[in-house]
């Protein structure tokens, strides 16, 4: 019975960031963007996202750059990845995110489809 356990318990550790990457994915940013107050340099990003619907939070990582913002979460497929942006006061504001299998729009951008 113990060694089950042994097997069940080192099983559920090596899969563990397999369940944690599902809410993950890399994200190529072009030219320097805003996200809440934070500018962004272009990079690789990865990002990460918790939660459902309005309640979502999605994170954006590079090296020592890390920025949380609240955003929609939308389950929709899109093709290809893509970031919507809008210039104000001189700077290009991160609106959303269009990943493989969902769509953030950040706090504060309008619906999906507006």
């Amino acid at each position: 019975m113990k060694r089950f356990f042994g097997y069940a318990l080192m099983l559920a550790l090596v899969s563990a960031p397999a369940f944690a990457a599902k809410n993950s994915e890399n994200l190529d940013i072009a030219e320097a963007v805003t996200v809440g107050t934070t500018q962004l340099p272009p990079a690789s990003y990865k990002i990460s996202w918790t939660g459902t619907g309005s309640n979502a939070q999605v994170t954006l990582a590079h090296g020592n750059v890390s920025v949380t913002v609240p955003a929609k979460l939308v389950e929709q497929k899109n093709s290809p990845t893509s970031i919507l942006t809008e210039t104000k006061g001189g700077s290009n504001q991160l609106q959303a995110i269009y990943l493989n299998k969902v769509s953030l729009v950040l706090a504060g951008a309008p619906a999906v489809g507006q």
